[in-house]
């Protein structure tokens, strides 16, 4: 070097470029809201300005919900059943949520908050919610069944309050305590910032309950798109004064039925059929190619947030990242006479792909899973025989596993 270098921000540049940027990398945080009882065509046809806004940013995505009709995983169209499906990034058979109840929890089946808290115990986490169940229940907060698990900031159990919330007949109140969380939750934002949030809205599935298709249900449709905005402003706000880069997931738990909106919890398209709004850039080929499920936001919010979530996990996971590289999806499986025959789709064809069989299911009980690598070809081939016959049994988890994703399937056997 034949002159001095009299920027001293540039001898910093040159000597340790690593440190300027790693010291200019942004954190990143993310909040996803529920927004209950809405199925695809409700939004579609309902104008909703601020959830376009966050779109034009990423995109808006037909969903569903209620797993794989017809098979082990078919999943009730019931609202704290959708929540723990987000949650966890499994359908019912797994989670074990059935209904509105919450009896009992497979906590085996760890939610987003609990990955992201093992990773990141100094990071925070919180829930902004109209039902305390919410918090206490599904995200298990403070449960010895959850590793004690701390939510770090919460605004919840507004329905319990009848004196500030007095409950009405036509449930008015309800949407006051929707306009409450989300007054705690963009001040959280704003002010706190939380890593990740949860924010749940009820007011909408109560308009459906009790009208249906009406002009009653789209008003609480156009309000809760209000109410977005608000977070969307404080998400904004931090983006802008703050070293920090936000993600949003904006869906809801299950649709309504066809004859009148005021029903659902069972299997007909419009009960399943949700959406999904986000201000994510460049979704990856299984969210342009694919029919995304409620299952698929934790392993996106994993992915954004840089979770590593530990191999046993990640093989019952059934939802599938819609952000950044991804190889497999679609397994199909069959059991014929001792063997296997397995297909997937490729996304990547330059992958390989790993086949991993296990006959037995002891994770539900949280004790571990042997798995037996049985193959290993390219992802192009799409399609695989293995024998099972020195592995007798009448279950078998398969899991294809590709450098970038993991898929899933059960087999029980008759």
């Amino acid at each position: 070097m034949t002159q001095s270098i009299k920027n001293p921000f540039l001898l910093i540049f040159l000597l340790f470029p690593g440190m300027v940027a790693h010291a200019q990398k942004k954190v990143q945080k993310t909040v996803f809201i529920i927004a209950d009882g809405m199925s695809a065509d409700v939004i579609e046809r309902t104008a909703t300005p601020n959830l376009n806004l966050i779109a034009k940013q990423g995109k808006y995505l037909r969903a569903h919900v209620g797993g794989d009709k017809d098979t082990y995983s078919q999943t009730p169209t019931i609202s704290a059943v959708g929540y723990n499906s987000l949650l966890t990034g499994t359908w019912v058979n797994k989670h074990n949520v059935w209904d509105n109840d919450i009896k009992a929890p497979n906590y085996n089946y760890p939610t987003i908050f609990r990955l992201f808290k093992d990773q990141y115990p100094d990071r925070k986490i919180a829930v902004f919610s109209s039902w305390l169940d919410n918090r206490t229940k599904l995200t298990g907060d403070g449960l010895s069944a959850t590793n004690k698990l701390h939510v770090d900031e919460h605004a919840d159990g507004f329905e319990l309050d009848t004196i500030n919330f007095k409950h009405d007949k036509m449930r008015d109140f309800m949407h006051r305590i929707d306009e409450k969380v989300v007054e705690e939750a963009a001040l959280s934002i704003r002010n706190n910032a939380p890593d990740l949030s949860w924010v749940y809205l009820e007011y909408t599935d109560d308009m459906g309950h009790m009208y249906g298709d009406s002009p009653q249900y789209t008003r609480a449709v156009e309000l809760m798109d209000q109410q977005v905005g608000k977070l969307w402003k404080a998400i904004q706000y931090r983006e802008q004064h703050f070293n920090e880069e936000w993600l949003i997931f904006i869906t809801s738990d299950h649709g309504r039925d066809e004859k009148t909106g005021r029903n659902h919890g069972g299997q007909s398209a419009r009960q399943r059929s949700t959406w999904m709004v986000t201000n994510a850039k460049k979704l990856n080929a299984y969210a342009q190619y694919y029919y995304p499920g409620i299952v698929d936001i934790m392993p996106s919010i994993a992915t954004f947030m840089h979770i590593d979530i530990p191999t046993d996990r990640k093989r019952e996971i059934d939802g599938i990242t819609l952000i950044g590289p991804v190889s497999v999806a679609q397994p199909v499986a069959n059991y014929i006479q001792g063997n296997l025959d397995l297909s997937w789709k490729a996304l990547d064809n330059s992958d390989k792909v790993k086949i991993w069989v296990c006959p037995e299911n002891n994770i539900k009980e949280g004790k571990p899973d042997q798995y037996h690598l049985l193959a290993e070809m390219p992802a192009g081939a799409e399609h695989a025989t293995v024998s099972v016959k020195d592995l007798p049994s009448s279950f078998y988890k398969i899991c294809i596993e590709g450098k970038y994703n993991t898929i899933n399937k059960w087999i029980t056997i008759p």
